[in-house]
């Protein structure tokens, strides 16, 4: 009776693990790709730049650049670019990161 319920708590214990591990996968697989990586945030003039690097050499990366208050930017990086994307001026707010987006 005993090597029955180890063997049954067993086979519950793996069904759960597998479930878990099918379920973390699921939703890694819907996350975009971190292909954007900014180097630095700065101003030129009275604008607001943020210069980004696509580390990805196989795809095109795309981001959006999440501002408080104001609609967020978005745009795309070719494959291995760095590029430096004016966001806003100087009176309005600072961004407060970059997320990468799917394509």
């Amino acid at each position: 009776m005993r090597k029955i319920m180890a063997i049954a708590l067993a086979a519950v214990a793996c069904s759960a693990s597998l479930t878990m591990t099918s379920a973390s996968t699921a939703a890694a697989a819907d996350r975009a790709p971190h292909c954007v990586v900014v180097r630095k945030y700065f101003n030129k003039g009275h604008q607001r730049y943020v210069r980004m690097t696509n580390l990805c050499s196989q795809r095109t990366a795309c981001f959006t650049i999440v501002v408080p208050h104001q609609r967020d930017p978005h745009g795309s990086l070719p494959k291995g670019a760095t590029k430096d994307v004016r966001y806003g001026t100087t009176w309005a707010s600072r961004a407060l990161y970059v997320r990468n987006t799917s394509c």
